[in-house]
C-alpha cells in the first residue's frame, strides 16, 4: 500500500493554518475540476486525490490522527509499506483493493476500518455504514471561489446612483445582468453580486462576484475625498469687478458670487455642494479661477483694452 502525504498533495506545510489549507484546496480543485477537463482521466484522478487530502486536513480531528500516524517520519508519499510491519493487525498481512468509496485504500484503511483509527463496527471516523455494509461516501460540497473585478463609473453616477447593464463572461458562457449602484458609493467600495463567482465544487453553491468601484476621469470635476474641485473661467472684467456666475453642480444649477479682484488659481468655496456618501455626509465644492480672454474682441472692446493699457498699470 502506498502512503499518502496529504500536505504534499495540497502543497502546504505541516504547520499550515485552516485558512491556508482551504485556500490551497480551492485553488487546486478549481484547476483540476472535471468540468474544466472533460474526459481527462489524469485530471479526474488528481481531483480525487485533492479531495481526499482535504477530507483529512480540513477536518481537525482527522488531521490530528493523521499527524499522529505519521509522526515517526517513517512514511513518505508514494512509498509502499505493509501496516503489519508497524504493529497493526496482530501480525496479519494486508492486501488492499479499491473499496468503491471514492478514496484510496490508504484512506480507507486508516479511517474506514481495521487501521489505527478505524473500526469494523457500524461507525467509523469517516462516516456511517448502511445496512448492506457499504459506506456512505461524503461528497465534499464546496462553495465556488469568489471573483473580483473593476467597475468604472462616472462621478455623477456614483453621486446620484444608477442602474447599469453589464456583461459577464465565465465558464458557462456570456450573460448580461442588471445591477444597481447605490447613491453615494465611494471610490474602492465593492458591490456584491451573489452567485456570480466560480462554479461550486461537487454541487456546492457558486461563489460571489465583487465589483470594486473606480471613478472614470471626469472632464469637469476632480474628486478629493468628499470635496469636488472644478475650473471656473472668468473674463478679466468679471475678475476685476466681481460678478454673479451660473455653475452646474452634480445636483443642479447654482449662482456663484465672484468677489472683485479675484486672481487666477484662487479658489471659491461653495459649502455643501461637493460629493456625498451613503450616510448623507457631503463635502464642499471648490471652484478654481481661470482668467481668460474672449476668443474674439469687438472694436469697442479693443478700444477699451487700449485705453486700459495706456493707464500704465504694472503687474
Amino acid at each position: 500500500m502506498k502512503y499518502r502525504d496529504y500536505y504534499e498533495i495540497l502543497g502546504v506545510g505541516k504547520n499550515a493554518s485552516v485558512d491556508e489549507i482551504k485556500k490551497a484546496y480551492r485553488k487546486l480543485a478549481k484547476k483540476y475540476h472535471p468540468d474544466t477537463h472533460p474526459g481527462d482521466k489524469a485530471a479526474e484522478e488528481k481531483f480525487k486525490e485533492i479531495n481526499e487530502a482535504y477530507e483529512v486536513l480540513g477536518d481537525p480531528e482527522k488531521r490530528k490522527k493523521y499527524d499522529q500516524f505519521g509522526s515517526q517520519g517513517q512514511f513518505y508519499h508514494g512509498a509502499d509499506f505493509d501496516p503489519s510491519q508497524f504493529g497493526f493487525g496482530d501480525g496479519m498481512r494486508y492486501e488492499f483493493r479499491s473499496s468503491g468509496s471514492g478514496f484510496s485504500d490508504f484512506f480507507d484503511w486508516i479511517f474506514g476500518g481495521g487501521g489505527p483509527f478505524g473500526t469494523f463496527g457500524d461507525d467509523s471516523l469517516f462516516g456511517k455504514r448502511n445496512r448492506t455494509g457499504s459506506r456512505f461516501s461524503r461528497s465534499m460540497k464546496m462553495k465556488g471561489a469568489d471573483k473580483e473585478s473593476v467597475l468604472e463609473i462616472s462621478i455623477a453616477e456614483g453621486f446620484s446612483g444608477a442602474e447599469k447593464l453589464i456583461s459577464l463572461r465565465g465558464v458557462d458562457g456570456e450573460k448580461r445582468i442588471s445591477l444597481k449602484i447605490p447613491a453615494g458609493i465611494r471610490q474602492g467600495e465593492k458591490i456584491k453580486l451573489a452567485g456570480q463567482g466560480e462554479p461550486g465544487i461537487n454541487g456546492g453553491p457558486r461563489g460571489d462576484l465583487y465589483l470594486r468601484v473606480e471613478f472614470r476621469r471626469d472632464t469637469v470635476f476632480e474628486l478629493k475625498d468628499l470635496d469636488l474641485e472644478a475650473r471656473l473661467q472668468l473674463y478679466p472684467w468679471d475678475a476685476a469687478l466681481g460678478a454673479e456666475k451660473p455653475f452646474n453642480t452634480l445636483d443642479g444649477r447654482i449662482s456663484v458670487r465672484i468677489p472683485s479682484g479675484v486672481q487666477t488659481d484662487s479658489k471659491i468655496r461653495v459649502a455643501g455642494r461637493g460629493y456625498r456618501d451613503k450616510s448623507g455626509r457631503r463635502g464642499d465644492l471648490f471652484l478654481r479661477v481661470a482668467i481668460v480672454n474672449p476668443p474674439r474682441l469687438s472694436g469697442e472692446q479693443l478700444e477699451l483694452y487700449e485705453k486700459l493699457a495706456g493707464t500704465g498699470g504694472q503687474i
